[in-house]
């Protein structure tokens, strides 16, 4: 029998694409594409449409942290911090302001958030949360995630991760984001309802996608090594950092003994007194300055651990892609297993070992009437197989262009943000060493008085 059908060899090979152009216009054209499609029909999953998109006329903005005393779902009481969310609105009607709306969120309500936004849109590299509790610390600097340092820079982090989301093209859209903003109250039913968690794909079917998928694209597999590189980078750079900032914090306290010598020995010298109190003065304004130094470096080593955390963003859209092309495999060789099946049907030829086969030499050859009915069932169930593996193919060019659109974006982001963090980092060492400059040349003006 002939089968007017592509061959499913073909449709496995990975997706060719297109130059993409300048990433920004490739998405506009994907950000119109879902607009129009949209789902917003009242269920609580979809995408803003054109009319509601209103986040670019809005500021948004963590503004406080707050320690509370709850219960938890084991009816148990538990400690845990909530953050202050403030939206207010950048346009004035009528020459009057636009109140501030604000609600309160726990951390636990941003990562339900993230864990949605990761279903629904698998082909967009989605910003990461902000650390849960310290890693890479130097050991004088608390790693309690209740510390109010550690608080205050977990709630900076948490506002980027809503203004990256925000100024996401695709992202900024999504109806369950905008309720997150909005609705304080029922917002965890909502998403609940959407149904994400029975969306999502389990580990151990992306484990095993992973291990057997026959024709995986370069382009991913080369990413997700990528990924793998720029964590393990970054992880070596925080830890380098972590025992400089030790070093230098022992460096810094020392100095500290300076100013407690020179202030000892100023009481016993009457003419080199003078001298030597303002010299121990200024190396202890130079001991204490270290803290505030340190506190202010974590805000950078907060901005390479947040690249840390988007090289596991990466490698989820690598996991997904591998998953797509893993089902494809799947149904290409099961439409050609009962192609094989209907040709032999036909045919009553047998050219591989088949249960089948042994049954049929087992108790006789079917009547023509049971192998017709057979061969049309598997001709309805080929159709639907060319069909599906058809739609599997297009949804995996498509997945394809759409997410290489938004790694293309987020490249040009990463490039821009580490360059900006790693260039403030070493303005700020510099600055650093000036001052201790400064309190040397200040002590020998000091000695050279006396």
């Amino acid at each position: 029998m002939e089968q007017a059908s592509p061959d499913p060899e073909k449709l496995l090979q990975p997706a060719t694409l297109e130059p993409l152009g300048h990433p920004e216009a490739e998405l506009e054209s994907v950000v119109g594409e879902e607009a129009e499609g949209a789902r917003d029909d009242g269920s609580g999953d979809g995408k803003m449409t054109e009319n509601n998109f209103w986040l670019k006329k809005i500021e948004i903005s963590v503004s406080e942290a707050e320690k509370r005393t709850g219960r938890n779902a084991m009816n148990m009481q538990e400690t845990y911090t909530a953050y202050l969310i403030e939206t207010r609105s950048v346009e004035h009607t009528d020459g009057q302001s636009v109140l501030t709306d604000s609600l309160w969120r726990r951390y636990s309500e941003f990562e339900l958030l993230r864990n949605y936004l990761l279903v629904y849109y698998p082909h967009i590299v989605v910003p990461p949360l902000p650390e849960k509790r310290a890693e890479f610390v130097w050991h004088k600097l608390s790693a309690d995630n209740m510390d109010p340092d550690f608080v205050e820079r977990r709630r900076i982090g948490l506002e980027n991760f809503l203004l990256r989301l925000a100024s996401h093209p695709v992202l900024c859209r999504d109806r369950i984001f905008y309720l997150f903003l909005t609705q304080e109250g029922n917002w965890k039913e909502t998403v609940n309802e959407t149904g994400f968690q029975l969306k999502a794909d389990s580990r151990l079917k992306a484990l095993n996608a992973t291990f057997r998928v026959k024709n995986p694209d370069k382009r991913f597999t080369e990413l997700k090594h990528y990924s793998d590189e720029l964590q393990s980078v970054i992880s070596h750079l925080l830890r380098v950092r972590a025992r400089v900032a030790d070093r230098l914090y022992g460096v810094y306290k020392v100095h500290g003994n300076y100013g407690r010598v020179f202030s000892e020995w100023s009481a016993i010298e009457k003419e080199m007194g003078d001298g030597l109190q303002s010299a121990g003065h200024h190396m202890d304004v130079y001991a204490s300055s270290i803290d505030d130094i340190l506190e202010d470096e974590e805000h950078y080593a907060d901005q390479l651990k947040e690249y840390l955390f988007y090289a596991e963003a990466l490698r989820a859209v690598c996991r997904k892609h591998e998953l797509m092309q893993y089902d494809l495999e799947m149904a290409a060789q099961d439409l050609a297993s009962k192609k094989q099946q209907c040709e032999e049907l036909a045919t009553g030829t047998v050219r591989t070992f088949s249960l089948k086969g042994m049954t049929t030499k087992l108790f006789g050859q079917e009547t023509p009437e049971q192998r017709e009915a057979r061969i049309k069932v598997l001709e309805e169930q080929i159709n639907e197989g060319e069909q599906q593996l058809k739609s599997k193919n297009l949804e995996g060019r498509e997945f394809v262009k759409n997410a290489w659109a938004d790694i293309e974006r987020f490249k040009e982001q990463k490039n821009r943000d580490l360059k900006e963090a790693l260039i403030s980092y070493a303005v700020m060492q510099i600055s650093m060493c000036k001052k201790g400059i400064q309190v040397w040349t200040n002590a020998k003006e000091c000695f050279s008085k006396m």
